[in-house]
C-alpha cells in the first residue's frame, strides 16, 4: 500500500509553490508612467487613460525601463505620421545620395587641374563634331556646283525630275549639317555651364565643406 506524504510536508510544499507564484508575479509586474499635457506625473500598474495621447514609459518592478507605450493615434493622425515617416525616410535617402555624389566628385577631381582636363576633353568631342559638320557643308557646296551649272540650261523651264531631286537633297543635307552645328554649339554652352557649377562646388568641398551639405545647382542636376 503506497505511503502518503505527512500533512506537514504537504503544507510546506504548498507554501513553496505559493512563494514561487508570488515571485513570478512580482517579476512580471510592470509600471506605467507618464506626464500629462497639464504637467501631472502619473504612475499606474496598467496603461494610463489620461496619457493615451502621449508616450508612456513602461518600467520593471526595479525601476528599469522595459519599453515605451506609443501614444494612441486617430486614423487621421496615424496617416499623417506615416506620411511624415515616409518623407523623412526619403529625405534620408536623398541626403545619403548627396554625400555619395560629393565624395565621388572629389575622388574623380582631387584638384582643379584634373577638373579642367575633364572639361577640355568634353569640349573636344563637341568641337570635333562641329568641325566634321563644317567640312561636310564644304563638300556639299562642291557637289552643288555641277548641279547649278546644269540647272542653268533650264532657266525659265521646269527642271528634270532627277535634277530637281538632287538639288533638293543637297539643300536638305546642308540644312541638316547646319542644325547639327547649332546643336553642338548648344552642347558646348551646356558643358561649360555644368563644369562651371561643378567647379564652384568642388572649390567649397576642397575648402572643407562636408560632403552632402551643399545644395545641387540646376546645371548639376541636368543629365
Amino acid at each position: 500500500m503506497p505511503v502518503r506524504p505527512a500533512p506537514r510536508r504537504l503544507l510546506a510544499l504548498a507554501r513553496l509553490v505559493g512563494l514561487l507564484a508570488l515571485a513570478q508575479g512580482a517579476a512580471a509586474q510592470v509600471i506605467y508612467t507618464c506626464t500629462t499635457p497639464d504637467g501631472r506625473k502619473l504612475t499606474s500598474d496598467r496603461p494610463i487613460a489620461d496619457c493615451t495621447s502621449r508616450e508612456q514609459r513602461v518600467l520593471n518592478a526595479d525601476g528599469s525601463q522595459r519599453g515605451v507605450l506609443p501614444a494612441y493615434l486617430s486614423p487621421e493622425e496615424r496617416a499623417n505620421k506615416e506620411a511624415e515617416d515616409r518623407r523623412l525616410a526619403a529625405e534620408h535617402v536623398r541626403q545619403q545620395e548627396a554625400v555619395r555624389r560629393d565624395r565621388n566628385l572629389m575622388q574623380r577631381f582631387p584638384n582643379e587641374a584634373a577638373h579642367q582636363a575633364a572639361r577640355a576633353n568634353a569640349l573636344d568631342d563637341a568641337n570635333k563634331a562641329m568641325h566634321l559638320s563644317e567640312l561636310r557643308i564644304k563638300d556639299l557646296a562642291l557637289e552643288r556646283r555641277p548641279l547649278d551649272d546644269e540647272a542653268e540650261f533650264y532657266k525659265g523651264k521646269a527642271l528634270p525630275g532627277k535634277l530637281k531631286q538632287a538639288l533638293d537633297a543637297n539643300d536638305a543635307s546642308v540644312e541638316a549639317q547646319k542644325q547639327l552645328i547649332e546643336n553642338q554649339k548648344a552642347e558646348i554652352v551646356r558643358i561649360n555651364k555644368r563644369y562651371d557649377a561643378e567647379l564652384a562646388r568642388l572649390k567649397k568641398l576642397w575648402a572643407g565643406a562636408a560632403p552632402g551639405s551643399l545644395p545641387p545647382s540646376d546645371a548639376e542636376q541636368q543629365p
